[in-house]
């Protein structure tokens, strides 16, 4: 007698199309409910938030550039020199009149919590602001001090910067090139 004969079927060829195509049919799917998007794509997200950060989490970056925890705020309606512009001063002598401007940055924070209201970002992902610390307006004491130049748009900034220079503040009571155009030539 001979033995019993088996019967083997061969393993199905795998169908390496299926993966692909369902993951793009569920993605399409998706993305016609709205589901997976980010909420701000559609125009729904705020205009304006409020960031803010205790006084541990603040640094100063720059002359108009604060960082916020991980986040950066660059002051709007101002224009700070940056790191490395140099300045001179009434005897003649150069300076790093962007670190200057920092430094002047610093003694308006002081050391406190500070609470922005941001209205877009830049170029850089920098969120624009309008900062306060403990009650100290950041933009404006930038200007009246006379370390930022006020924005073309900021006809309230351009009134204290015209105080500052009249008082030869900061910027103005020395000889220095405008940010903008010093930052073309470099």
């Amino acid at each position: 007698m001979s033995p019993p004969r088996r019967i083997f079927r061969p393993a199905p060829t795998p169908r390496l199309w299926r993966l692909p195509v369902v993951v793009l049919v569920t993605l399409c799917a998706m993305l016609a409910s709205g589901v997976g998007l980010p909420p701000d794509l559609m125009g729904s997200a705020p205009r304006q938030q409020d960031w803010s950060a205790l006084a541990a989490e603040v640094w100063v970056v720059d002359g108009d550039t604060l960082r916020l925890g991980d986040r950066m705020v660059r002051l709007t309606k101002v224009d700070a020199p940056e790191r490395g512009q140099a300045c001179s001063d009434a005897a003649g002598r150069a300076f790093d009149c962007g670190a200057a401007a920092a430094e002047a940055l610093s003694r308006l924070v002081n050391g406190r919590s500070v609470v922005c209201v941001v209205s877009g970002r830049d170029r850089f992902g920098r969120g624009y602001g309008q900062c306060n610390a403990g009650g100290v307006e950041l933009n404006a004491g930038l200007v009246t001090t006379g370390w930022a130049l006020a924005g073309a748009d900021a006809p309230e900034m351009q009134a204290l910067e015209a105080e500052a220079r009249r008082a030869s503040r900061g910027l103005w009571a020395s000889g220095f090139t405008r940010p903008e155009e010093w930052r073309r030539r470099h």
